[in-house]
C-alpha cells in the first residue's frame, strides 16, 4: 500500500524538472509578448553572429573594384559599398562586433558597478559619502561625452571601445545596486555573518551581492542595447572600431553624405540592423524588469 504513493511521488518529482524551463518560457511568452519578440530578435542576432562563416556569401574584407556601388540584386542581395565589398556579408559579420562590444561592455560595467555599489552600501559612513560624490562627478558628463573622452585617451580598437563604453555604465549601475544593497545590509543574515567573524570581502561577495542580482541582471540587459548604439556612434565618428573590421557604425560612416543619394542602401541596411538590435534588447530588458521587480510583477 505504501509503494504506490511513493511511486507516484517519485514519478511526479522526476517529471517536474523536464517541463520546468519549458513552462517558464511559455509563461514568459504569454505574459510578456513584447519581451518574447525582443528575445527572438536577440536570439536571431546571436545565431547570425555564430553562423557568420556559413551565412555570409562573400568575404567581408574582400574588395572588388569592378563591382563598386552596385545596387541590391543579382549576386549582391544588399548591394556593395564604395570598395566593392558585399554589404550583406559585412552586416552579418558586423553582428559579431556588435555583440562582442555589447556583451563585453555590459559585463564590465555591471560587474564593477555592482561591486562598487554593494561595497558603498555595506561600509556606509564616509566611505559611502566619498564613493557617491565620485559617482556624481561621472554623472555630470553625458554618456557619449564620457565615452569619447575615454576612447580619446586609450585610442581606438575593440578592446578600448569596450572599456570606453563600460566606463559611463559603472556609476549608473553602482547607484541602482546601492539602493537595493542598503536594505540587504540590514538583514539578519548579514548581522549573523558579522557576528560569526566573516571578513568584509566574504560578506559582500557571498552574502550581499547574490541578493541584489535582480537589478544587476536588469541593468546589464538594458546596457546591451545602449552599448551597441554607443559602439556604432563611436565608429561613425572614427573613434571606435578600425577599418577594415566589419562593424555597423563603420558601414554608416562609409555611407557618408557623398553616397546618400547615389547609394542609399549603404546606410539604410546597417541603420536598420542597429535599430532592430537596440529595439530587441530594450524590449527584452523592459520585460525582464517587469518580471523580476516585485513592485511591477503582476499575478
Amino acid at each position: 500500500m505504501s509503494a504506490t504513493p511513493q511511486t507516484v511521488e517519485e514519478s511526479g518529482s522526476a517529471a517536474e524538472p523536464r517541463g520546468g524551463w519549458m513552462d517558464a518560457v511559455g509563461s514568459f511568452v504569454r505574459q510578456r509578448p513584447l519581451g518574447a519578440i525582443g528575445a527572438a530578435i536577440i536570439l536571431l542576432m546571436m545565431v547570425v553572429a555564430a553562423s557568420a562563416d556559413l551565412l555570409a556569401p562573400y568575404d567581408p574584407l574582400a574588395t572588388d573594384y569592378g563591382a563598386m556601388l552596385r545596387s541590391p540584386g543579382g549576386h549582391h542581395w544588399l548591394g556593395t559599398d564604395a570598395f566593392g565589398r558585399d554589404v550583406l556579408s559585412r552586416m552579418i559579420y558586423g553582428s559579431r562586433t556588435a555583440l562582442m562590444v555589447g556583451l563585453g561592455a555590459s559585463f564590465l560595467g555591471a560587474t564593477f558597478g555592482s561591486i562598487i555599489g554593494v561595497a558603498s552600501a555595506y561600509f556606509g559612513g564616509r566611505v559611502d559619502l566619498f564613493v557617491q560624490r565620485v559617482m556624481d562627478v561621472f554623472f555630470a558628463f553625458p554618456v557619449i561625452i564620457l565615452a569619447l573622452a575615454v576612447v580619446s585617451i586609450l585610442g581606438t580598437g575593440v578592446g578600448n571601445v569596450i572599456l570606453a563604453i563600460a566606463t559611463p555604465m559603472v556609476p549608473r549601475c553602482a547607484r541602482v545596486v546601492r539602493s537595493s544593497a542598503l536594505s540587504v545590509r540590514e538583514m539578519p543574515y548579514v548581522d549573523a555573518a558579522r557576528a560569526a567573524g566573516f571578513g568584509h570581502r566574504r560578506i559582500i561577495l557571498r552574502h550581499m551581492l547574490p541578493n541584489v542580482m535582480a537589478p544587476i541582471l536588469i541593468m546589464a540587459t538594458a546596457f546591451l542595447g545602449e552599448a551597441i548604439l554607443l559602439e556604432a556612434s563611436l565608429s561613425f565618428l572614427g573613434l571606435g572600431v578600425n577599418e577594415p573590421t566589419a562593424a555597423w557604425g563603420l558601414m554608416l560612416r562609409g555611407a557618408a553624405v557623398e553616397f546618400a543619394e547615389s547609394a542609399p542602401w549603404m546606410a539604410f541596411f546597417p541603420g536598420l540592423a542597429i535599430s532592430l538590435a537596440v529595439f530587441g534588447f530594450n524590449l527584452f530588458g523592459d520585460s525582464l524588469r517587469d518580471a523580476l521587480d516585485p513592485r511591477l510583477r503582476t499575478q
